[in-house]
């Protein structure tokens, strides 16, 4: 039997992959695919992290004096950060997203939403490839888009995406109950928006670890 439908999809979130580490390759390809560390306005801590960075164990915000020998060990490029620079490739992956999509939210600097009401008749989930695909051929910037009826379950899909990339291609779509569930199930109750790190520690004690588990207590 068949997944039963939800409504159709109204939003997507376009995310920039580790986006300052992704803006500093943007101008110096030989970085694919090794180390890239950005660094916080005083050189202080780590604020952003390739996946080659994440791999050697490198933690967000961890100050950089704790991380200074991976440049030597193991060929860590170290940048500090260039917002001007950010802001600019920002700007062109949402003057592309308005090819694909006539109203975009802004989020911040590396997200916008994107509002697909009266796109109903539309394959999104072939729209947004070619959303993703034009970003990465016009600024070689890799991206994720999560899918959904509401802006919160499409960020929740955007993590998906970018979690499972040999999976989903980079673009994820929740379009059915079953996948709501298994989403929020998935979902660590920390990354809900909202929860501190003091109300994600009560709750856990209680037993309460994910996004599913929060939806299901009583009001």
């Amino acid at each position: 039997m068949e997944p039963t439908q939800i409504k159709k999809i109204m939003y997507g979130l376009i995310d920039g992959n580790n986006f300052y580490a992704s803006c500093e390759r943007v101008f110096r390809p030989d970085l694919r695919n090794k180390p890239v560390v950005v660094l916080s306005n005083n050189d202080g801590c780590a604020i952003a992290r390739s996946n080659e960075a994440k791999a050697l164990g490198i933690k967000m915000g961890q100050p950089y004096f704790q991380i200074q020998h991976l440049e030597k060990e193991a060929g860590l490029n170290v940048f500090s950060a260039n917002f001007v620079l950010y802001g600019d490739i920002s700007n062109r992956v949402v003057n592309i997203c308005r090819r694909y999509c006539k109203d975009i939210e802004v989020y911040s600097i590396d997200e916008s939403f994107l509002d697909f009401h009266g796109y109903e008749h539309i394959d999104l989930q072939k729209h947004c490839l070619e959303l993703r695909e034009k970003v990465i051929k016009g600024l070689d910037l890799p991206t994720s888009i999560g899918l959904a009826p509401t802006k919160t379950l499409a960020k929740v899909a955007n993590k998906i995406a970018k979690k499972f990339p040999e999976k989903t291609k980079g673009v994820y779509s929740i379009d059915t109950p079953q996948k709501i569930e298994k989403a929020l199930k998935w979902f660590p109750l920390e990354d809900i928006w909202g929860i501190g790190r003091r109300y994600f520690e009560r709750f856990s004690a209680r037993g309460i670890k994910t996004a599913w588990d929060f939806t299901q207590l009583p009001e």
